[in-house]
């Protein structure tokens, strides 16, 4: 590798971190019936939210960036090597920006968090007297969607006071936005069971796309929003689990974040669990009739792996 490609490569994968994407756009995922509405409307962006230092990004101050592109421009008009020329040319593009907000780690409502069902979860969530809340996406809101689904819901969340809060398509900024506007007052549950942040690597449905750290970062925030919202809930973080084919980048892109997020278990308050490999023969590839043809949801079979694999360990943090 030449010395350009070498700097070049480095500077890449440093402002990658840095760089926030647009929100997802409104689209439900395939595989229910759900109505019309628009590709992509934009969100004016929200407040940032905090993020726990376990997963937080490091961002260059402005003084920073000024010294390191002081010190690339001054390398590369000093560099003698056959590289110069092509540095020379592509000078601007190695220069470090300043990093841009992320947006997954923002109070910015989704499209699908807005309207009906959000009000609803305000008002149940005002009647309190909530055990057990479930929180996420769709893979977490089509529990109850189904006589199959239902009766497994019922197998394993049946003996709790329960309420799920996820929906489909949603992403962390969207979940963090619902729990600061009523969705996280008025009740407080004994455990909590968080899986988001599969919307926010994007794909063919969603306009945006975050990176790993960032979607971690986002993660990150919910859990804290969460421990904010509900000091005495014990918070079962569940690993992202796998999608696509065996050999899809995004497995690759989800098991970074997981490795991210499994810092955030403190053996008190937050527990991370990854049940993805219950889901998978040895090959990697989807149990048969576990998962939807998708590759993304689980079918009732997955949603009752799922059940027993979280059974014993939210009994226990409910008691």
């Amino acid at each position: 590798m030449t010395r350009a490609r070498n700097i070049f490569v480095v500077l890449m994968a440093a402002t990658g971190l840095a760089l926030a994407q647009a929100p997802p756009a409104a689209n439900a995922p395939t595989g229910l019936q759900a109505p019309a509405r628009p590709r992509f409307v934009p969100i004016p962006i929200g407040p940032s939210a905090f993020v726990p230092p376990e997963v937080a990004i490091p961002h260059p101050t402005p003084a920073e960036v000024a010294q390191i592109n002081q010190a690339l421009t001054k390398w590369i008009d000093t560099d003698q090597s056959a590289d110069r020329t092509l540095l020379k040319k592509y000078e601007s593009l190695l220069m470090l920006q300043a990093p841009r907000l992320n947006v997954a780690a923002t109070y910015t409502p989704t499209q699908m968090r807005l309207g009906a069902r959000h009000d609803g979860f305000v008002e149940i969530a005002k009647k309190g007297d909530i055990d057990l809340l479930l929180h996420g996406d769709s893979i977490t809101d089509w529990w109850t969607q189904g006589d199959e689904n239902k009766a497994t819901f019922e197998k394993y969340f049946g003996a709790y006071k329960t309420a799920n809060f996820a929906i489909a398509g949603d992403t962390t900024n969207g979940v963090l936005w619902g729990l600061r506007n009523g969705e996280g007052q008025g009740f407080q549950p004994k455990a909590i069971m968080l899986m988001i942040g599969t919307n926010n690597t994007g794909g063919a449905e969603h306009e945006g796309t975050a990176s790993a750290a960032g979607i971690a970062e986002g993660i990150g925030a919910v859990v804290l929003e969460m421990r904010s919202d509900f000091p005495q809930a014990k918070i079962l973080l569940l690993a992202i689990f796998p999608r696509g084919i065996a050999g899809d980048p995004v497995r690759g892109k989800i098991a970074e974040i997981n490795r991210l997020i499994s810092k955030l278990d403190d053996g008190r308050h937050v527990f991370y669990l990854d049940i993805g490999p219950k889901f998978l023969d040895e090959k990697g590839n989807f149990l048969p009739d576990a998962f939807r043809p998708d590759n993304l949801h689980p079918a009732a079979k997955g949603y009752d792996i799922w059940g027993a694999a979280v059974k014993d360990k939210l009994a226990e943090l409910t008691k």
